[in-house]
């Protein structure tokens, strides 16, 4: 070439990526021993409390890949469609938008269908599912195919924009994407090459994906299917549970950061794919609290087996339970479970008193000031 590359794709050794081993090698590891740890507490976890386990991690990665994108999903109507998927009761089903069920038909067919290839009609199919309608908001988009546009990721206001990256004209994603799905199917067996490790083959699959940006909308929500995809061919499993959206959300800002500096890097992604076997193990560590929790959850429902509860009460518990033993500030008080049961004063009063009575509950404090807490070892906190 004749001019200085700014982006990565404009290089001549495009897309030949290459890595510094020994850093990569050790990230890896680290990483490797965290998702061990993971598997094997799903292991001996039990069918029970993995599927209310893999349901909370499902819930929230549908959450946090479309809050990535700044869309908000309706809490109740993700949980309503991810029990029903998962076969568990879900008695109050909340309507559930044909938008929230094609995101949730993209992520299980990611998942679920990982001994399949990838291909071209599939990516259309995951795409064309986030859009039913045809619409991006109120903007016509091309749906169920590669864009015919150029496109940039931009922030800042109209026509103030700031250009993060320009993705490769759109008469070459086609052969670009071609070349792509080829690699992927054939990196499946990796064998002893670092860069198509399980997890490293993930990071690389997601970043050339999102280089290329081959639709017109929904690159983002396809782009982490795609990881869904290759992590669930790396552990030959159809879990959600190594939970990466959600990681990626809490790290939201980082993530756009190391995307945008690798893309306007060389072809030696040594940095992104560091970062990113990096936040893989945060994500394991994050999922097997979930499954501690889940599991101290079942085990406190069991050691109260037989009592019984009116729905606001089981509702008020189930709250603390999943809020965990940090998630709930202050406790539980009257007006708190007023709010959350929307009962009476007077019948919150009457439940919080029964829940400690039944040794379910421990109260704090006195007057205005009592709090209630679950009964369990590092759940009471002194105010």
């Amino acid at each position: 070439m004749d001019f200085a590359p700014h982006y990565i794709w404009q290089h001549a050794e495009w897309p030949q990526f290459t890595a510094a081993s020994e850093e990569l090698a050790l990230a890896l590891s680290e990483a490797r021993l965290a998702q061990g740890i993971l598997l094997g507490k799903a292991q001996a976890i039990g069918l029970g409390e993995l599927s209310a386990a893999e349901n909370e991690v499902w819930i929230s990665e549908a959450m946090a890949t479309a809050a990535i994108e700044g869309d908000r999903l309706n809490l109740d109507a993700v949980r309503s469609s991810v029990a029903r998927r998962l076969g568990l009761d879900e008695p109050r089903a909340a309507p559930v938008s044909r938008n929230v069920e094609g995101l949730l038909d993209a992520m299980a067919d990611a998942s679920q269908r990982w001994q399949e290839p990838l291909t071209t009609e599939r990516l259309y199919g995951w795409q064309a599912a986030l859009f039913p309608g045809g619409y991006s908001g109120i903007h016509k988009i091309k749906v169920g195919g590669f864009r015919d546009l150029p496109i940039a990721v931009m922030s800042g206001p109209a026509g103030k924009e700031t250009v993060h990256y320009e993705a490769p004209p759109a008469e070459t994603i086609p052969d670009q994407m071609r070349h792509f799905l080829q690699w992927f199917e054939a990196s499946r067996e990796h064998g002893a090459r670092l860069l198509t490790d399980g997890i490293v083959r993930a990071a690389v699959a997601h970043f050339w994906f999102e280089t290329l940006h081959p639709f017109e909308d929904g690159n983002g929500r396809v782009g982490r299917a795609i990881i869904d995809l290759a992590l669930a061919q790396d552990s030959r499993l159809s879990t959600r549970l190594f939970g990466i959206s959600r990681r990626l959300a809490t790290v939201r800002n980082d993530y756009y950061a190391q995307l945008e500096r690798a893309q306007k890097g060389d072809p030696d992604i040594t940095d992104w794919l560091c970062w990113f076997v990096r936040q893989f193990q945060a994500a394991c560590e994050d999922s097997a609290r979930i499954l501690d929790q889940s599991l101290e959850k079942a085990r406190y429902w069991a050691s109260h087996a037989g009592r019984s509860l009116s729905p606001a009460q089981r509702k008020v518990v189930n709250s603390l339970l999943d809020a965990g033993p940090n998630g709930f500030d202050g406790g539980m008080s009257t007006r708190k479970y007023c709010g959350i049961s929307k009962v009476s004063p007077a019948t919150a009063s009457r439940d919080l008193a029964a829940l400690v009575k039944a040794g379910m509950f421990v109260s704090t404090g006195q007057g205005k000031s009592t709090r209630y807490w679950i009964n369990l070892d590092g759940w009471v906190k002194a105010l």
